[in-house]
């Protein structure tokens, strides 16, 4: 008898009622670093760099000339000069209140539209930045999650007092 045990831990599991209200953590999305100079993979199209092609659930990010993240997606395709899976490497946090970013990136977050993604330094970590129609994703490594999630939380005190 075969038991398949999950023992993947989310960087954030013990501080979820904590963040509430400010960050929302999404662990284990598939991500895939993928280097080619096709026009494809995986059945997306391959955007410029800064840019998004797909939608929030399956997505090719464009992070340089020849370098991609593609997110939701798994598996292998022959053709490109190098697949590695990420997925354990980052998770995702969802923010949805501008405000709170600005104080922690440098960003110009004005020209920073839905459809664009950027390798950005966020509470002096470095995190891929996506924006999504709602909000904003920023994808950082599980050993530096801790400490972008309490500078987003210092961060929304900050902005709400100021606010008030």
């Amino acid at each position: 008898m075969t038991v398949e045990v999950d023992l993947r831990r989310s960087p954030l599991r013990d501080r979820a009622a904590e963040l509430a209200g400010v960050v929302a953590e999404e662990p284990f999305l598939p991500q895939l670093d993928v280097r080619t100079r096709a026009a494809t993979a995986f059945g997306l199209p391959l955007p410029e760099p800064g840019r998004v092609t797909g939608d929030e659930h399956r997505a090719a990010l464009g992070l340089g000339p020849d370098e991609y993240l593609l997110v939701g997606v798994t598996g292998t395709e022959p053709g490109h000069r190098s697949v590695v899976d990420v997925s354990a490497a980052r998770t995702a946090l969802r923010l949805r209140d501008r405000d709170v970013l600005e104080t922690l990136c440098s960003l110009d977050l004005d020209d920073f539209a839905p459809g664009r993604c950027a390798q950005t330094p966020v509470a002096r970590v470095p995190v891929i930045l996506w924006r999504l129609d709602d909000a904003c994703r920023i994808l950082v490594r599980n050993s530096f999650a801790g400490h972008v999630a309490s500078a987003l939380l210092d961060a929304r005190q900050v902005t709400s007092g100021v606010a008030q």
